[in-house]
C-alpha cells in the first residue's frame, strides 16, 4: 500500500516524481503529493483523489527544482483528504517528509512533541517524523546535522515505514531510511532516484540497489551512501533488472489486466526456463539443494500464503502430496503466525508472494525461522524482502503485473509448484523416471494450450460475461483441484466487478449451499478432475434441478455434460494435476470483461492495494 518516489539530478524534478507516481498506481491510494526543493525552500503540493487531480493543480504551476518526493497514500490513521495527503513538514517547513507504514508509537510521540511546543496540522502518524527530525536538528545542527537528526528520529520510531526526507537547510542530499517496507534505490549518471517498487524505476535506470531493514541512504546528484541506523556503512549488491520498459506499458490493451491475462503463455515459458534437462526430462532447480538427510528426516511441509497466493498453495498441496507423498498443510499467513504453529527443524515453509512484500507472510517467514524451519520463498520480484529472508528461493519469472488482481503470478506460481513437486518426488523416490519426463513434457505443452484457450473461447467469454454482468450472486464448484480453482476464479470476480460471487467444494451442496441456488443463477462447474468427474456430474444435476444457469468447464471431448449444463467451456487434454492452468484462465477473462461491462476500474479496484505491506 502507498508509493514513495523520489529523484535528485539536474532535470526538473516534479515531471519526474509525478510520472514515476504514476507507475505505483497499482498500489492503491486515495491521495498524492509532491516536494520539490525550489531555490530557497520547498514547494509542497498535494491533494485527495487521483494523481490526475494533482495535475491539475500543478498545471502550470509545477514547482520548479531538480531534488524532490513524492507519495501517494493509503489512509490508515486519519481519513483522506488534502491535509492528511503527504507529504507533510514540520512547524516552519524545514524538514519534509513522505512515509509508508505505520508509526505504532506515535501518540506517545506527539503528546511529546506538543510538549515541547510543536503544533500538529493533520490526523496522521507520519506527521511526527518531520517534528522529531526539527526536535533534534536544533541539538545537532553544528555536528552533522541533519543526517544526526534523522538518525535520531528515526531510533525513536516504532513500527514499520520506509520514508524518505527532504531539509531546506541541506538541499543537496535527500535521506531515506527502511524499516519493515519496501525502498529500492535507482542509480543514474549525475542522478539517482528511489521508490517503494521496481517499475516506477524502469524508465530511468535498470541498475538498482535494495535497501535491507534497518538501513538509510543518502541519495545526492553524484552518488548513494548507505548505512546503517546506527552509522555503519553497508556496501550494497547493484542488481540489474532485467524487465524492459514495455512490461509496464499497456502495450495497446484497454487494461494492464487483460495484457498481462495475455502474457501467461510467456510467463511460464520464463518461468520453466533454465529448469528443464532438455535430454534427460529432470527438474534442475539450480537454485537450492534438498539433500537426502534433510528429505529423510522431512515430516511435512506447511505453505503459508494470503489471497491468490494462498489459492496456489492450495494446489501446491495436492501437487506436492501427489507426486512426493509428503504431506503438505497450507495455512493463511494473516492465521499462521497467531496459530503457535508446529513448524521446526523437519518442517519445509514454503512462502508464496508476488511482491515480495506481504507484510503476513514476511511475519510467517519469520515466525518459521525463529522456530528453526528451512524456508522456501516462491516469489516474482528479485530483491524482495521474501527473497532476501528466506533460505532458497523460486522466482517466478512473470515479469511485473500492475494490475491489482494477479492473473500471470498466480499461473507462474502454479509453474513453480509443479516443478518442485517433481523435484521432490524424483529424490523421494515416489516419482518414477518416466512419469516424470511425460509431466515435464505436458507442462513445457501449457504456453501453446493458453494460447489456443485465448482464440478459442474468449469472445465466447465475453459474451458470457455480458449476459451476467447484471447479476448480483455468482457460484463457482468443483472437487480436488478444481475447487482450489473455483476459490480463485471466486476471488478474481469479486475483486475487479464487485459481483458477490462465492466457492464451494461441490460435495458440500448438500450442507447448506444449495439454498442459495435458485433459477437462473450462474454457477460456473468445473469437471476436470476424473477421479471424482461422475460425483461432478451427479453436483451439476443437483444445480440445474434448481433452475440455475451452468457454465461447465470440461476436457475436450467430453460429450456427457454438455447434455446437462446449459454452455460448456472446453480446455485441452492434460494430465489432470495441470488443470489448474488451463481451467483459470477463462474464469480470469469472465472476470475482467464483467468489470468491464459494469463500468469498474479494473486495474485498480476500490479498496484493494496490490502490495499490502502493513498487517
Amino acid at each position: 500500500m502507498c508509493g514513495i518516489v523520489g529523484y535528485i539530478g539536474d532535470k526538473e524534478a516534479a515531471p519526474i516524481l509525478l510520472e514515476n507516481l504514476k507507475k505505483l498506481e497499482y498500489r492503491g491510494y486515495d491521495s498524492a503529493g509532491l516536494a520539490v526543493y525550489n531555490r530557497d525552500k520547498i514547494e509542497v503540493r498535494k491533494a485527495e483523489g487521483r494523481i490526475s487531480r494533482l495535475e491539475e493543480i500543478l498545471k502550470g504551476e509545477e514547482p520548479k527544482g531538480s531534488a524532490g518526493i513524492g507519495h501517494t497514500r493509503w489512509a490508515t490513521h486519519g481519513r483522506p483528504s488534502d491535509i492528511n495527503a503527504h507529504p507533510h513538514a514540520d512547524c516552519s517547513g524545514e524538514f519534509v517528509v513522505v512515509h509508508n507504514g505505520i508509526i505504532e508509537n506515535y501518540l506517545e510521540l506527539k503528546e511529546w512533541l506538543e510538549s515541547r511546543g510543536h503544533t500538529f496540522r493533520s490526523e496522521t502518524d507520519t506527521e511526527v517524523l518531520p517534528h522529531l527530525v526539527e526536535e533534534f536538528y536544533k541539538g545537532n545542527s553544528s555536528n552533522g546535522g541533519f543526517e544526526l537528526a534523522v538518525r535520531e528520529a528515526i531510533g525513536r520510531a516504532e513500527g514499520s515505514f520506509a520514508v524518505a526526507i527532504m531539509s531546506q537547510r541541506e538541499p543537496d542530499r535527500i535521506i531515506v531510511a527502511r524499516k519493515n517496507s519496501p525502498l529500492i534505490i535507482g542509480l543514474g549518471d549525475g542522478e539517482n532516484f528511489f521508490a517503494s517498487d521496481i517499475p516506477a524505476l524502469l524508465a530511468w535506470t535498470k541498475k538498482v540497489i535494495v535497501l535491507d531493514d534497518g538501513e538509510m541512504a543518502i541519495l545526492t546528484r553524484d552518488g548513494v551512501r548507505v548505512s546503517t541506523f546506527d552509522g555503519d556503512l553497508v556496501t550494497k549488491d547493484i542488481l540489474d533488472i532485467k524487465w524492459g520498459p514495455g512490461l509496464i506499458e499497456k502495450g495497446g490493451y484497454e487494461h494492464f489486466m487483460l495484457k498481462e491475462i495475455h502474457e501467461e503463455p510467456r510467463a511460464i515459458r520464463d518461468t520453466l526456463a533454465g529448469r528443464i534437462n532438455g535430454r534427460t526430462g529432470e527438474v534442475t532447480l539450480e537454485e537450492f539443494e534438498l539433500d537426502a538427510d534433510y528429505i529423510r528426516q522431512l515430516k511435512k511441509i506447511s505453505i503459508v500464503a494470503c489471497g491468490t497466493a494462498y489459492h496456489a498453495g492450495l494446489v501446491g498441496k495436492r501437487v506436492i502430496e501427489k507426486l512426493a507423498r509428503v504431506p503438505v498443510e497450507v495455512e493463511l499467513a494473516s492465521e499462521f503466525r497467531y496459530s503457535d504453529p508446529m513448524v521446526g527443524p523437519d518442517v519445509l515453509t514454503i512462502v508464496i508472494s508476488q511482491s515480495g512484500e506481504t507484510a503476513d507472510t514476511l511475519a510467517g517467514l519469520r515466525e518459521a525461522k525463529a522456530r528453526g524451519s528451512r524456508v522456501l520463498a516462491i516469489t516474482n520480484v528479485v530483491g524482495s524482502s521474501v527473497a532476501r529472508e528466506a533460505d532458497d528461493v523460486i522466482y517466478t519469472w512473470a515479469g511485473p503485473e500492475i494490475a491489482v488482481a494477479s492473473t500471470k503470478a498466480y499461473v507462474a506460481q502454479l509453474v513453480s509448484l509443479y516443478l518442485f513437486g517433481i523435484y521432490l518426488g524424483r529424490r523421494t523416490g515416489t516419482l518414477n523416471a518416466s512419469d516424470s519426463k511425460r509431466l515435464v513434457e505436458e507442462i513445457r505443452q501449457l504456453p501453446q494450450h493458453v494460447d489456443m484457450l485465448f482464440g478459442r473461447h474468449e469472445e465466447r467469454v465475453r459474451d458470457f460475461a455480458k449476459e451476467f454482468a447484471g447479476c448480483e450472486d455468482v457460484f463457482f464448484i468443483g472437487r480436488g483441484l478444481d475447487y482450489a480453482v473455483s476459490m480463485e476464479g471466486s476471488l478474481k470476480l469479486k475483486e475487479v466487478s464487485y459481483i458477490r460471487a462465492e466457492a464451494y467444494a461441490a460435495g458440500e451442496l448438500k450442507h447448506g449451499t444449495l439454498a442459495l441456488i435458485i433459477r437462473g443463477v450462474p454457477v460456473f462447474a468445473l469437471a476436470t478432475q476424473l477421479d471424482v468427474y461422475e460425483k461432478m456430474l451427479s453436483n451439476i444435476k443437483e444445480v440445474k434441478a434448481r433452475d440455475a444457469t451452468v457454465i461447465a468447464l470440461a476436457f475436450e471431448g467430453d460429450e456427457t455434460i454438455g447434455k446437462l449444463v446449459d454452455y460448456v467451456i472446453h480446455i485441452p487434454r492434460v494430465d489432470s494435476l495441470l488443470t489448474p492452468v488451463l481451467s483459470v484462465v477463462p474464469l480470469q477473462l469472465f472476470a475482467y470483461y464483467a468489470a468491464v461491462a459494469r463500468g469498474c476500474d479494473v486495474d485498480k479496484p476500490r479498496n484493494l492495494a496490490k502490495s499490502v505491506t502493513v498487517e
